[in-house]
């Protein structure tokens, strides 16, 4: 292309922008991202707390794992501020470089004005000369000089004083160079060999070998960064046998190999655990150290199989060498138990298929996720469920049962009045029990609500045989102390305001009951007897107006009042049933003649109504699925509420478990749903097929924690199986007869499905 050429930038004006832009794009976002801020702790959250030694111990430990991190801090800062110090000063280079290659104006240098004669910018020249001439000592200025005579031969030389007012250059219109951002050294002869070997050993062993290490690590690891070896142990342990008990569950959750020094090198192998690992077996029964199936009678196994019994049973380790195992081996737990869950899942569904021969027992997956909870609270199953509140020890068991009562669990404590709960409570002085409220305050209560459906069928309502049924499991969670509190206001309220409730319920019931309604004792002559009951004179006025006036009438009318008026009564008895007969005739007819008319009113709008209900249901699933669409697009978070587990080395979030069994056949339906993030509410929907005979079921709902034990809950559902409708095999409207011919069109009456050239051929 002519008056075009390419010239790497000798200046390195052009690397200057590169440098300056990249340094731009890093400085603004890793500055507000990554600049180091105080954490702003929330005051509520500092008050509900819990003080107790063991918490506060471990918030410590959570602290002191940082031991650089105000060094980091440090350094980020001062890496940040390095930066924006290089980033003002290339700025400055190149404004510089701009003014001085680009702002060349021969009559600003030379101080003529536009247009100036020659003896004037001779005279100019030779004045400034004479102050930035370099041999001038105390003026002199090379680089000014030099722009002195540039400006001055631009304006002496006619040609070159003319290029320049024309095209704003001495020399004249400049071919359009392009400019390289890179330092000119990287393309000399001479450093032609040391690229190239810099180059070949960044991307041609560097980034390979980087490459190949991450992905040798990534292949060795699940999702949920679990070892594929300890997934397929999973598989092989279980598959032995349909029902686990959680003593056996423990020793393959041991056999792990996390835990294990040669795939995980974060475990740490000391000569003292030949002394300390011996002498905690003997503290532990029922360890089954004695079993020589493979891998469970390797020494990592029992290793972590006895740190996993000592933990459970809460005895003290040495702090600098099993403490520190347990704690690697702790905090590993719950992601294997997830692991183990999700191997039985798929064990359970590998059988229905047939793939695998034994069907595991709903109870052998409960059990295995029962060991989350008991691992994070460190407590056995067996063991009182209020050793998971602070301060409650073994030898305090004893106040929580007496003759009166006998409290199972945390939320009868929860509910009590606090009277009652501070009597039960009364080992603790005023700040425990203060800490013990505050730490059940924040225990969870979950509302679980069930509904069961065949969704895109036309009637969602009626289960059939093979049916797909979706049960839809829907979850509020609450804190205990708002439902504790809550309670007992209404039984204040109750108490408070029984009398009044008494009262207002009969004034309620007379106002109520209008006055034409109540029934006047009618006594003849002739002694004492009664006569047959008569039916009330119901005006159609009367039936229609129940307002107050006629209820404060019939309360006015004593009892005295109406017995002197029974003379009266007698007197007109028979014009009185000769006109009732009537009026109850006339009655009777408008009744009949207004009945249909109010039916057919009745149909129409129960018809429209029943059209809105639909439209407007139709719209809430519709709403309903974008919604979840929309979460599944996000992700799955996994921030809830924060676990009391002060055995527990890392903060734990509140996880669930939710699934559909059969307690009959002691199945699983279901395979378990791991929810991560109840803040509020959630819902999620669980689907299985419907039995293929038709009865009457019943399933069961589960929800299980993986914090704490106690707080699991079972809702029951029954499902009325119909047999399902018979596959329709034959249709008036398939039935074609051979003979029927097609009834030829008219040009006139062209068909919807006929095309232009049908009718071309036609005409």
């Amino acid at each position: 292309m002519g008056g075009q050429k390419f010239q790497y930038d000798e200046s390195g004006g052009t690397f200057f922008y590169f440098v300056l832009s990249f340094l731009a794009l890093l400085l603004i976002p890793s500055t507000f991202y990554c600049w180091p801020r105080k954490r702003k702790e929330d005051p509520e959250a500092l008050k509900n707390q819990c003080q107790c030694s063991a918490c506060i111990k471990k918030r410590r430990i959570l602290q002191t794992k940082e031991p650089w991190r105000g060094t980091k801090e440090m350094l980020i800062k001062a890496s940040i501020i390095l930066g924006w110090v290089a980033l003002l000063f290339l700025a400055y280079k190149v404004s510089q470089f701009d003014y001085e290659f680009s702002n060349f104006d021969p009559y600003e240098i030379l101080g003529v004005p536009f247009g100036a004669s020659q003896a004037s910018i001779r005279k100019a020249y030779r004045d400034l000369s004479k102050v930035y001439h370099p041999d001038v000592k105390e003026t002199g200025d090379a680089k000014a000089f030099m722009k002195l005579v540039k400006a001055y031969q631009a304006l002496t030389d006619e040609e070159a004083r003319s290029n320049w007012e024309k095209y704003g250059n001495p020399d004249g219109p400049g071919a359009t160079s392009f400019g390289i951002a890179l330092p000119s050294w990287i393309v000399e002869k001479e450093n032609s060999v040391w690229v190239l070997g810099l180059y070949a050993l960044v991307f041609m062993v560097a980034m390979p070998t980087v490459v190949g290490m991450w992905w040798y690590r990534s292949i060795r690891y699940t999702g949920d960064q679990v070892l594929l070896g300890t997934t397929e142990l999973y598989y092989y342990l279980m598959q032995k046998s349909s029902m686990i008990p959680l003593k056996r569950c423990l020793m393959i959750l041991a056999a792990s190999f996390e835990f294990d020094k040669k795939h995980n090198s974060e475990v740490i192998e000391r000569p003292s655990d030949n002394e300390e690992v011996p002498q905690l077996m003997k503290q532990l029964p029922n360890l089954g150290e004695k079993n020589r199936e493979p891998p469970m009678c390797w020494r990592y196994s029992i290793k972590a199989r006895a740190i996993l019994h000592a933990h459970l049973s809460r005895i003290p380790l040495g702090p600098e060498t099993l403490e520190v195992d347990r704690i690697l081996i702790v905090k590993k737990c719950p992601y294997l138990i997830q692991e183990m869950v999700h191997c039985a899942a798929a064990l359970v569904l590998l059988a229905y298929s047939r793939r695998v021969p034994k069907l595991l027992n709903i109870f052998t997956i409960e059990a295995i996720m029962k060991m989350s909870p008991m691992i994070v609270q460190g407590l056995w199953e067996n063991k009182s469920l209020f050793l998971q509140l602070p301060y409650v020890q073994e030898e305090h068991i004893k106040y929580f049962t007496s003759k009166k009562r006998r409290l199972k669990s945390v939320q009868q404590l929860a509910q009590m009045k606090s009277k009652q709960r501070r009597s039960i409570l009364r080992f603790l002085n005023d700040d425990q029990y203060e800490t013990v409220v505050k730490v059940m305050s924040s225990l969870p209560y979950i509302d679980l609500r069930v509904c069961s459906e065949v969704i895109d069928d036309e009637n969602p309502t009626v289960f059939t045989a093979g049916a797909t049924v979706t049960v839809t499991v829907s979850l509020r969670r609450r804190n205990l102390g708002d439902v504790w509190n809550m309670s007992v206001e209404d039984e204040e309220g109750q108490e408070s305001g029984g009398e009044e409730n008494e009262e207002e319920k009969e004034v309620d019931d007379s106002k109520k009951k209008p006055a034409w309604q109540n029934k006047t004792k009618r006594h003849k002559k002739g002694g004492g007897k009664r006569g047959p009951k008569q039916k009330p004179k119901v005006p159609l006025a009367a039936a229609v107006t129940t307002g107050k006036d006629a209820t404060v009438e019939a309360a006015q009318t004593t009892p005295s009042e109406q017995g002197d008026d029974s003379d009266n009564e007698e007197s007109h008895s028979e014009r009185e049933d000769g006109e009732e007969e009537e009026e109850e005739e006339e009655q009777e007819q408008e009744q009949e003649r207004e009945q249909p008319q109010k039916i057919s009113q009745g149909d129409s709008k129960k018809e429209s109504s029943k059209d809105d209900d639909d439209d407007d249901a139709e719209w809430e699933r519709f709403q309903a699925k974008m919604t979840k669409r929309e979460k599944a697009l996000e992700g799955k978070s996994k921030v809830s509420h924060p676990v009391h587990c002060p055995l527990f080395p890392e903060e734990k979030q509140e996880y669930w478990w939710v699934y559909i069994s059969d307690r009959k056949s002691n199945t699983l339906l279901t395979s378990p749903y791991h929810i991560t993030s109840l803040v509020d509410k959630e819902e999620v929907q669980l689907r299985f097929t419907a039995p293929r005979w038709a009865g009457i079921y019943t399933f069961h709902v589960c929800l299980r924690s993986d914090s704490y034990l106690g707080f699991d809950q079972m809702q029951e559902i029954k499902l009325d199986v119909k047999e399902a409708p018979a596959v329709p095999v034959e249709h008036p409207q398939w039935d074609m007869s051979d003979d029927e011919e097609e009834p030829e069109n008219d040009t006139g009456h062209i068909s919807e499905y006929t095309t232009d050239e049908d009718v071309e051929d036609d005409d």
